[in-house]
């Protein structure tokens, strides 16, 4: 099990694009995340 599939299983991430290359990626090595939060808006996006 890696990051995206504890995000997921949490209810975490609704959609993903290109998936199958996002799990490539985490299987190829290690992944970094850049998020942003705005404490302001009326639901929370990252991306």
């Amino acid at each position: 099990m890696n990051a995206l599939d504890v995000l997921k299983e949490r209810g975490f991430i609704a959609q993903v694009t290109f998936e199958d290359e996002l799990y490539k990626a985490f299987d190829e090595g290690m992944v970094t995340f850049y998020t942003g939060f705005d404490p302001t808006a009326d639901s929370l996006h990252i991306g």
